[in-house]
């Protein structure tokens, strides 16, 4: 296996490591040595059909290549989601350790049991300089198997304890079961908190996003974080074209978010990489096959949709955020401008299509 080298040596106690009990189901041998990783799979209902590989990391603290203007590093105590989202870019990473960007992404999760251990080391050398750290920028960190590992809240006490900023992305309503560490570490560092929430459609999201919470409760845990003087970001994201990207869809979508009180909304349109590509087309065709043909068309260029698009999709959602309250004058300023209240966040800008088809006339859009 690839990942080895990023293994240490000695077994994995699940009891040690925060995790349920070794009762919850049976120890397999180790996927790639006994004295590596602890393998196993429950019966609950909830994680029927996964397996978990808990391992011991060297390191967990990831520098971002190049210069980001949000964040430096990353944590990913979780590879691989049981949130089965079928769009979900990080797919492919899941090949690096040779596993599939399918099933295997879905149902085969690796557990950094000792991510906490490990974080409070780096983060005590002298070299470290608090740069802000982001969380839940490869899979969610407050998926469903978080439940049972609770790695979160020491990650949570690590980074305040020491002193450095963090932010975390999830569709996990379970990180309310974190608000009260999450409210002390605010008194401490800067903490940000994002929820992803697409669209309101649930026939959609129940096929697209079949292990996350549902919308409703999402923004329900958004409402829940305002009230408590946290705050939380909006990323409406992803917008499926032809699916949930309706003026209808998006002003509904756009009102909840502004209804449950979201600090900003920021709309991302579906991109698709390899190994999410593969797997996003597998269900389209076996969900909705009609419109096969006119993603082919719209994606035609790669994996991001064409300029002209992303520029309908933020201009309305720009419209609506403004309707609604989320985006406000900047203070000082001669007109109205954009403030963090609203973002677009899309494939950087191209040259201009002479001929645009409507975004949203189903006859004008065909496969060339």
């Amino acid at each position: 296996m690839r990942w080895s080298g990023q293994l240490i040596s000695g077994n994995t106690d699940a009891a040690d490591a925060g995790g349920p009990d070794p009762g919850s189901g049976p120890v397999q041998p180790g996927l790639f040595a006994a004295s590596d990783t602890v393998v196993r799979t429950f019966d609950t209902p909830g994680f029927r059909g996964a397996t978990f590989y808990e391992v011991r990391a060297k390191s967990v603290l990831n520098k971002v290549p190049g210069a980001s203007p949000m964040f430096g590093w990353t944590i990913n105590p979780y590879r691989g989601c049981g949130h089965r989202c079928v769009y979900c870019f990080a797919r492919q990473t899941h090949t690096y350790l040779d596993f599939d960007a399918g099933l295997d992404f879905d149902t085969r999760i690796v557990v950094k049991v000792n991510a906490p251990e490990v974080l409070r080391r780096e983060l005590a050398r002298p070299s470290w300089q608090r740069e802000p750290v982001a969380m839940g920028t490869n899979v969610d960190c407050y998926q469903r198997a978080e439940g049972r590992y609770r790695l979160m809240p020491e990650i949570i006490g690590a980074l305040a304890g020491s002193g450095t900023p963090f932010s975390i992305l999830t569709k996990g309503t379970l990180m309310l079961r974190d608000l009260p560490l999450l409210e002390a570490a605010a008194r401490d560092v800067p903490v940000n908190l994002a929820m992803s929430i697409g669209s309101l459609d649930e026939d959609v999201w129940r096929t697209v996003e079949p292990g996350t919470p549902s919308p409703a409760r999402r923004l329900d845990a958004v409402r829940t974080l305002a009230e408590a003087g946290l705050g939380c970001s909006v990323l409406m994201a992803p917008i499926l074209p032809f699916l949930t990207d309706s003026p209808e869809q998006l002003r509904a979508t756009v009102a909840a978010i502004a209804d449950a009180g979201a600090r900003s909304v920021t709309p991302i349109v579906l991109h698709l990489r390899t190994g999410a590509r593969e797997w996003y087309y597998e269900w389209l065709q076996a969900t909705y096959p009609r419109l096969v043909p006119r993603y082919r068309a719209l994606y035609r260029g790669g994996s991001y949709v064409p300029s002209w698009y992303q520029e309908r999709i933020t201009n309305t959602v720009r419209e609506f955020a403004k309707a609604y309250g989320l985006v406000r004058p900047k203070a000082g300023a001669g007109q109205e401008a954009e403030t963090e209240s609203f973002r677009a966040v899309g494939k950087p800008a191209a040259r201009a299509v002479e001929t645009q088809p409507a975004l949203w006339d189903e006859d004008e859009l065909s496969p060339s």
